[in-house]
């Protein structure tokens, strides 16, 4: 690990003042740094921020989750668990117990991808990590690697469940800043790879996440997550599901569809639920919807599995969700 500046901070003006590098609780950072991946001249640390920015609100107008809310104490929350089943179960299903307690809400949507390529520093082309570099793994182990939001450059799995749920419920995320606070869709905050990989983010230079907002939907509770991985604990998705469903007896009046394990980075799944709007929910229509979200899939060879498990994937999600007792 390389040397580094350290600074602790009392509250959001301060950290954004203070310029570098956020900590909170550091579950991927300091994995980073020792793998010689992120070299930061200067350490923000941020946890004291947690006295504001760490609340759970549930009301009429929806859901209000701080940015450093530990992930198992979102998901073991009532009114979480109860209105908005998908976010709980999309943090049980990620990381370990340990690691859960540990790790904050906002450092969980800002992840970086588990790509070898990227991690290992022994490897040259990477071009996420060293821009014009080069993508290894377009010719390389690909088999747990992105097919949907890729590009020439990159095929780096974004790695989250989290914020899954969030793209399928319309959240919003807070942000402070330099220049004050704004809000934005969270479907904006992650940008694909195009030409440079490198900008993961459309965050500006000393933003700060500190909240996700989520509306009060009336079908939430009909809201599930499905994740496919090799082993059951301790394993990232290789095709994740999170569904939401607004039902008129059988037929489907409103779907929200966001996949995860196969994208470059939290992928909302419009077309499939345009396919299903106003259709009977059925093995067919699930399909007809799954076949529409992959529509636009690229593999590589050793993850040229990924389109048909992705589409088994969401299929099964979709009748799960059906099946649900609300």
């Amino acid at each position: 690990m390389r040397p580094f500046a350290y600074t602790r901070v009392n509250d959001a003006a301060e950290a954004v003042k203070a310029g570098g590098t956020f900590l909170a609780g550091g579950t991927t950072l300091l994995d980073l740094m020792k793998l010689d991946v992120m070299r930061p001249v200067r350490i923000v640390d941020i946890s004291d921020l947690s006295r504001e920015f760490s609340a759970i609100e549930y009301g009429p107008h929806g859901l209000r989750l701080g940015a450093l809310t530990h992930m198992a104490e979102a998901a073991r929350h009532a009114d979480v668990a109860a209105n908005y089943p998908v976010i709980a179960q999309s943090l049980n299903l990620a990381a370990s117990a340990q690691l859960r307690n540990m790790a904050t809400l906002g450092g969980n949507v800002l992840q970086r991808t588990r790509c070898t390529y990227f991690r290992d520093t022994s490897w040259s082309r990477c071009n996420k990590r060293e821009p014009g570099s080069g993508c290894a793994a377009l010719d390389g182990v690909n088999r747990k690697h992105a097919v949907l939001g890729t590009s020439p450059n990159c095929i780096a799995t974004y790695p989250g469940d989290f914020a899954q749920a969030l793209m399928a419920l319309d959240a919003t995320v807070e942000l402070a800043g330099p220049s004050g606070a704004r809000r934005l869709p969270f479907a904006d905050l992650h940008i694909a790879p195009g030409n440079d990989p490198s900008i993961e983010t459309v965050l500006r230079p000393g933003e700060l996440i500190t909240a996700f907002t989520v509306p009060a939907l009336s079908f939430a509770r009909r809201s599930l997550y499905l994740k496919i991985r090799d082993r059951q604990s301790y394993e990232f998705a290789l095709a994740s599901a999170a569904v939401a469903l607004d039902l008129d007896g059988g037929a489907v009046r409103e779907a929200r569809i966001a996949l995860g394990g196969v994208a470059t980075k939290p992928w909302r799944a419009r077309e499939a639920e345009a396919a299903l709007r106003g259709r009977a929910l059925d093995e067919n229509s699930a399909r007809a919807a799954a076949e529409a979200a992959f529509a636009g899939a690229v593999t590589h060879g050793q993850n040229d599995y990924k389109r048909e498990l992705g589409k088994r994937t969401l299929v099964r999600a979709l009748l799960e969700a059906k099946a649900l007792e609300v």
